[in-house]
């Protein structure tokens, strides 16, 4: 009875041993990143922000930025650019939250998903070296997702959507931090003064200026002594430049020839305006305004004397280009 009871003490005791030893073999196995719930995301960063550097192709453009200690993202063929790093934050987190629409491993679909003729791909690297690249080859049939290879893994072709390569296909000027121009209330305005293009015969272009007086919270305007404050054109002027503003960034830092074909070497107008800060000092903005673009949806535009070319909208300067032209009795 005794020895009975004995061996049914040593086979718990073994059992014991066997459920602790295959505790700890699987918790190895889980660690090790083999488990089917992390296979999928294989080697992902899954903190967006742990990412230094980040280089893509789109198939027509290839582009490189890197972040500086303090965390500020720089286009490393010009770091000086005014990068607005919207773009590279949204794909790193596209990353570190890789949700594939799709996971293919059967031998048909890995021929058929084109990656051995791709012609985009991202790597992007953190701080300590671990990388995480992404291959891109076709689209699927509706144009809308594309069939990808993480991290070169040969086994596997995975399908996501088409927001990765979207952002990819970003052009850098879209990525410019644009500047932000002043806000003016018409009250703190002083002077505007409007210069139209010059004569082909190299003489100064026509000048208007509108200075401004304020008596009891009112503001009138004068333009060669006569009272314009009520003037169409004028009022149309002044909503206008209360609040300018640009659409985007042309070219960073133009060539001669880039400005000549802007038309911003012969500016068909500039303005100048003199105003009030709200702490009191003096201000000026300053800009030059080129050619028309082929569809007349706006203009090439310099601001301040820097070298930046710049879009605004037809709309906004549409009282201007008027002015420069023809000035207040057109």
């Amino acid at each position: 009875m005794r020895s009975r009871r004995n061996r049914g003490i040593c086979g718990l005791i073994l059992a014991a041993a066997l459920l602790i030893v295959l505790g700890i073999r699987f918790r190895e196995w889980r660690d090790s990143g083999n488990s089917d719930a992390g296979s999928t995301a294989a080697g992902i960063v899954t903190d967006s922000g742990e990412y230094t550097a980040l280089t893509y192709s789109n198939g027509s453009a290839t582009l490189s930025f890197t972040r500086d200690d303090a965390g500020v993202w720089h286009w490393t063929a010009d770091e000086a650019f005014p990068l607005d790093d919207m773009v590279i934050r949204q794909i790193l987190d596209l990353l570190a939250n890789w949700t594939p629409q799709q996971t293919l491993t059967e031998e048909a679909a890995l021929d058929g998903s084109g990656l051995d003729e791709s012609t985009a791909s991202l790597t992007a690297t953190t701080a300590d070296g671990k990388t995480t690249s992404v291959l891109f080859g076709k689209t699927t049939t509706d144009g809308n997702s594309h069939y990808v290879r993480l991290n070169g893994d040969l086994s596997t072709v995975y399908i996501i959507a088409g927001t990765l390569y979207e952002l990819m296909s970003t052009p850098i000027y879209d990525m410019c931090r644009l500047p932000e121009l002043p806000v003016l209330a018409e009250t703190s305005m002083r002077s505007i003064t409007i210069q139209g293009a010059a004569g082909e015969d190299g003489t100064e272009g026509p000048v208007t200026v509108l200075t401004a007086a304020a008596a009891d919270g009112v503001v009138s305007w004068r333009s060669s002594g006569a009272n314009v404050t009520d003037d169409p054109t004028v009022r149309s002027l002044l909503e206008d430049l209360t609040a300018p503003k640009v659409a985007t960034c042309v070219d960073y830092n133009p060539s001669e020839e880039a400005v000549e074909c802007c038309g911003l070497n012969a500016p068909e107008a500039t303005v100048d305006i003199a105003y009030t800060t709200e702490s009191g000092t003096d201000g000026e903005l300053s800009f030059s305004v080129g050619a028309r673009l082929p569809d007349k949806s706006g203009r090439y535009v310099q601001l301040n004397g820097e070298s930046t070319i710049y879009l605004m909208e037809t709309d906004m300067l549409d009282p201007l280009m008027r002015v420069a032209a023809d000035g207040l009795e057109g």
